[in-house]
């Protein structure tokens, strides 16, 4: 299996692999509104060797603090979940991810990959800090003081 960006050609699967992780179709909706914004920073699929999208990601940009990114969603295909394939794409996109990168979700799950509840305690956001992580490519001093605004399509 490959990790790879995401091509045009690849988002319906995307959108199929979206509704069957989540069991619904608002994820695949979120993605397609985000694209449309111009939103997305970065997309990463993993793709077995007969190009079936086993693993989805996303990056967005935050509107707010400016250069910031969001991690959502991360998506497994259910045939595939349990084979560290989510891990797998999270450690890709931080590799590669120059600035600070906030992510909505279990905080025991996404700390094994660097983020922190901690470093996100300064944060303002319209979503519950408890479930908040901050990874920082570098970080440094005290934990950053910042309000979240995220791109448009999460509010929808």
């Amino acid at each position: 299996m490959t990790i790879r960006p995401a091509t045009a050609s690849d988002y319906g699967p995307i959108s199929r692999l979206l509704e069957a992780a989540f069991g619904q179709p608002d994820e695949a909706r979120l993605v397609k509104a985000l694209r449309a914004d111009g939103a997305m920073a970065r997309e990463l699929v993993i793709a077995s060797d007969d190009e079936t999208i086993r693993a989805y990601l996303a990056l967005v940009h935050m509107q707010e603090p400016r250069g910031w990114l969001a991690l959502a969603p991360v998506a497994v295909a259910p045939g595939s979940q349990g084979l560290g394939l989510g891990g797998r794409l999270i450690h890709a996109a931080l590799e590669v991810a120059e600035a600070p990168v906030v992510v909505l979700g279990e905080p025991r799950y996404y700390t094994r990959f660097g983020f922190s509840v901690g470093r996100a305690c300064g944060l303002v956001s319209p979503y519950p800090l408890e479930y908040t992580a901050l990874f920082e490519p570098d970080p440094q001093g005290e934990p950053p003081v910042a309000r979240l605004v995220y791109a448009r399509a999460f509010g929808a």
